[in-house]
């Protein structure tokens, strides 16, 4: 069951909103993983100074909770070997994370809906995803979320060489319309592929 605050709300954070949430990642990673975050946080910054990439944070309550990121260039940092990937009419979806206590209570889906909604609109139809090999569980979510084709798979390499295998996925949006309510535009048809 989807359970809303309506205090919750989706948009484009400013940049003092990208610096805060990085931070908050930064510090809640063990030391081991802090210098990764710290390289991430530094490129994803001048991905969207660079117009590379398009952040999406979800607040409760001014607190930032949920976010994601969109990769709209094949010259973001995020997207290692982008052939596939992105393209004019394919955006990289990744970032993907909410808070442990908002978990399961719909925030995020509303979140992702609020981007592609956003993307739709900018003129993309195709967007993809990585998911580590093994991830089982996260695997699951996207394919309820519609990323059912298979693209490719690749080893990526983290700033501190630690490297994983990705699986790369698909979703297209084939049909689509929009119909407003409550002063909202809103992708409501969508065929999955």
């Amino acid at each position: 069951m989807e359970v809303i605050d309506s205090n919750y709300e989706c948009k484009i954070p400013t940049l003092e909103q990208i610096n805060k949430r990085w931070d908050y990642e930064i510090s809640i990673h063990n030391d081991n993983d802090q210098s990764n975050w710290i390289i991430w946080k530094e490129k994803l910054i001048q991905d969207v100074l660079s117009n590379r990439s398009i952040t999406y944070y979800g607040f409760l309550n001014n607190e930032i909770i949920v976010e994601a990121t969109a990769s709209i260039s094949p010259e973001s940092y995020f997207v290692k070997n982008s052939k596939d990937l992105i393209d004019e009419k394919t955006a990289y979806l990744s970032a993907f994370r909410t808070n442990k206590e908002y978990r399961n209570q719909g925030f995020f889906s509303k979140l992702f809906n609020f981007m592609i909604d956003d993307l739709i609109k900018r003129g993309y139809t195709q967007f993809t995803l990585g998911v580590e090999k093994d991830d089982y569980l996260n695997k699951s979510i996207y394919l309820k979320f519609g990323f059912t084709k298979y693209i490719k798979t690749q080893i990526m390499e983290y700033p501190n060489g630690e490297k994983i295998e990705v699986e790369y996925y698909m979703k297209q949006i084939t049909e689509w319309s929009l119909v407003i309510y409550g002063g909202i535009k809103r992708s409501t048809k969508w065929k999955k592929n």
